[in-house]
């Protein structure tokens, strides 16, 4: 048992960052659904409290739980929920690292998520028709993350194929447009919260791609918090100065610190010629390092 979590664990530290949020994902799922079981074995309901981490229709429920337009994006309703949520994550996941940078893949897979729950909010408080499923409906799923991931690999790469069983070759233009036509037709079915929340994921992932081709990244300020946040905890934890072992010697801190510093400063360079020239413009080194640099 040791070994299997020790593994898993050096999977997930070398994994690129898509595979570290398919396993986040699948241990949230494991997670909730054991505390399911045990909430069933006293005969309690075991969805009830989970509904405290999804996203509630009704403005009044979601004010009281605001943290949940963060938090749903995490969730499944079931194994084959998961599944194929993840499938989609891994697949155009590993796509989308190969244009944009992890930092990205960060900021879009939250972005979408939030974009697609606020369409969410905002269909089932407008439009008359959801009128009768407002009180009780709630959102849950990284349907609209990974949408949004999924958009803007094809806004990027429009005439990429893709391999799909049974189906063969297939220009990734038309996967997001078929994906997103589909959602449209379907957004006063059982499930329309969620083709409408696709909607709004599928919004995000244009607006990133469209964006970042003009030098603008909308993705920046999320990063930004998220830095912040992690520097702070980054702080706590750095309480004594520590030495590195490298090459049989020891290199202080700000040695290490230093060398971090200038191999950020590049990658920063490289990003802005991607921004600016397009992925054809990287010289096969630049390409390189910032492939390299996805997978930290």
């Amino acid at each position: 048992m040791g070994n299997f979590i020790s593994d898993i664990k050096t999977n997930f530290r070398k994994g690129t960052i898509s595979l570290q949020y398919i396993y986040i994902n699948i241990g949230i799922f494991v997670f909730t659904s054991l505390i399911g079981v045990l909430w069933l074995l006293f005969n309690h309901d075991g969805t009830l409290w989970l509904q405290w981490f999804e996203l509630p229709a009704w403005i009044p429920q979601f004010i009281r739980q605001p943290w949940s337009l963060l938090t749903y994006m995490f969730l499944h309703a079931h194994v084959l929920h998961l599944l194929f949520n993840m499938l989609w994550l891994y697949w155009f996941g590993q796509l989308f690292l190969n244009f944009f940078s992890a930092r990205h893949f960060r900021g879009l897979y939250l972005l979408g998520g939030i974009c697609g729950g606020l369409f969410y909010l905002l269909a089932y408080n407008v439009f008359p028709y959801f009128n009768s499923f407002l009180y009780g409906s709630y959102l849950l799923g990284a349907s609209a993350s990974v949408l949004a991931i999924v958009v803007a690999v094809a806004v990027r790469q429009p005439d990429y194929s893709v391999n799909f069983m049974f189906i063969g070759s297939v220009r990734l233009k038309y996967v997001a447009l078929f994906m997103v036509v589909t959602d449209l037709l379907f957004v006063t079915s059982g499930n329309g919260g969620g083709h409408i929340a696709h909607l709004g994921g599928a919004l995000a992932g244009w607006w990133f791609t469209s964006g970042l081709m003009k030098g603008r990244d909308v993705t920046k300020w999320i990063n930004q918090v998220w830095d912040f946040l992690s520097g702070g905890l980054k702080r706590k934890s750095a309480q004594k100065p520590k030495m590195k072992a490298h090459r049989g010697g020891r290199m202080q801190d700000y040695d290490y610190n230093a060398r971090k510093k200038a191999q950020s400063e590049e990658i920063d360079r490289i990003l802005d010629k991607l921004k600016k020239s397009g992925y054809g413009s990287l010289t096969a080194e630049e390409k390189k390092r910032l492939f390299d640099a996805s997978k930290k």
